[in-house]
């Protein structure tokens, strides 16, 4: 970017909302901050943030409302729920990570860069069409097709299954999917390496047979089923 990023905070505590705030400022990011769900819409018109770091549970529409809304603008949750039900309900709404609270405020900054990263990278055209059996990724268009249907994906979820289609037949750890999609600079929760996965198979593999499968202790690969396997 030829500017600083702009990071929308939005939180109903005060503490939380000051502290985020003040630490972004002084990492070199152009900040604005809202305390509920409503004030968060009207800022984001406003403000046009590269990205909105979100508290789920907000005083009047709760963040998951909030992201809905607002439509393609990367999403990093806070939460106190760490359950696998509201993971999936962000990544549903296409949110590109989440942080449990109580967090570290090194860890919120890292997350942020790394998501920046690949909202950017994203955005570019690049390499060829990627094919696997019925699968086809478009970097160019930025689509995905299965079986010649139109695939709706997050940014996060069509990295991911780039790397997947890029690797196909090879099993990947969750610390190289770490480390190639999320390229965060530290060793991330692998957690959000599962609930990932979880979503872009039930995008995915809704149509026969099912491609992404988990290799036990090991990671994850993408191939067609082997003789015998469902």
């Amino acid at each position: 970017m030829d500017r600083p990023p702009k990071v929308l905070v939005v939180d109903d505590e005060p503490n939380i909302l000051a502290l985020l705030s003040q630490t972004l400022r002084l990492v070199s990011f152009e900040v604005r901050t809202a305390e509920s769900g409503m004030k968060a819409l009207t800022a984001a018109r406003e403000f046009e943030p590269d990205i909105v770091v979100l508290d789920v549970m907000l005083p009047d529409i709760d963040g998951f409302e909030v992201a809905r809304r607002l439509g393609d603008v990367p999403v990093l949750f806070l939460t106190a729920r760490d359950t696998v039900e509201d993971r999936v309900q962000g990544l549903s709404l296409g949110a590109d990570d989440y942080v449990a609270k109580p967090f570290s405020l090194e860890e919120v900054v890292l997350r942020i860069r790394a998501i920046l990263r690949r909202s950017l990278a994203s955005g570019s055209p690049k390499d060829c069409l990627l094919r696997y059996a019925d699968v086809e990724l478009d970097p160019g268009s930025h689509e995905v097709r299965r079986g010649g249907v139109l695939v709706d994906l997050s940014p996060t979820e069509f990295n991911l299954l780039a790397y997947l289609l890029t690797n196909a037949g090879r099993v990947v750890s969750k610390a190289q999917i770490l480390d190639s999609v999320w390229r965060y600079d530290f060793d991330g929760d692998s957690s959000i390496v599962e609930s990932y996965v979880y979503y872009l198979r039930k995008k995915i593999d809704k149509w026969d047979p099912p491609l992404i499968r988990t290799v036990r202790g090991v990671g994850y690969t993408l191939r067609l089923p082997r003789p015998g396997e469902s």
